[in-house]
């Protein structure tokens, strides 16, 4: 097969692993705020995270991580000499990472199936962030293809990873005010339509 082939496969597969890498959070942290709906929709919300979060795990996110590490060891084999390139060594640790954060995510979805939540949603948003920044680490150092650059590219990755801290606290305190706001909005209704009824 071409290798131009394999490379495509292999970009595909990426990009549909972190597509389930980046879902998956998301439907963990919708998982862990049912938590605090009353029931039945509480239940009924996390018996629906459930099978979206299987089915999004074992029909797209650990196929495409199997697949795209399958044809990433296809290129290598062809071309090892891409393994003397200290930047293929760098995207390598990074691609290690990837795969310890993969792991984790296994951790938190194995809990939840089995109603263990051990993480707030605050958490699970700041973690959510970790595979933007190995992904904007790995799109880096592919495209410059330099050993040298990539420190570049890390310490604005960095920076970029901070202020994505920064941007989720910023939400959380607005989301917050936003539902103290609601809260008082509705105890001011209660009372007034006291008020009228007296």
């Amino acid at each position: 097969m071409n290798i131009l082939y394999v490379k495509a496969l292999h970009i595909i597969f990426v990009v549909t692993w972190f597509a389930g890498l980046f879902y998956i959070i998301r439907l963990f942290i919708y998982h862990v705020e049912a938590e605090d709906k009353e029931e039945p929709a509480k239940e009924i919300l996390q018996t629906q995270y459930k099978l979206m979060a299987k089915r999004l795990w074992y029909i797209i996110t650990w196929p495409s991580a199997v697949l795209a590490s399958v044809f990433a060891l296809w290129m290598l084999i062809d071309n090892p000499y891409y393994l003397q390139q200290p930047w293929m060594l760098v995207k390598l640790s990074f691609v290690l990472a990837l795969y310890f954060y993969h792991a984790s995510c296994q951790k938190i979805f194995n809990e939840l199936q089995n109603d263990i939540i051990k993480y707030t949603s605050f958490k699970l948003r700041i973690w959510n962030e970790v595979a933007t920044i190995i992904l904007f680490a790995i799109v880096f150092l592919v495209t410059l293809k330099s050993a040298i650059n990539w420190v570049w590219g890390v310490a604005g990755i960095i920076l970029f990873g901070v202020l994505m801290m920064l941007g989720i606290k910023l939400y959380k305190k607005v989301r917050a005010k936003k539902d103290w706001d609601a809260s008082i909005d509705k105890d001011l209704t209660e009372e007034t339509e006291k008020i009228e009824e007296q």
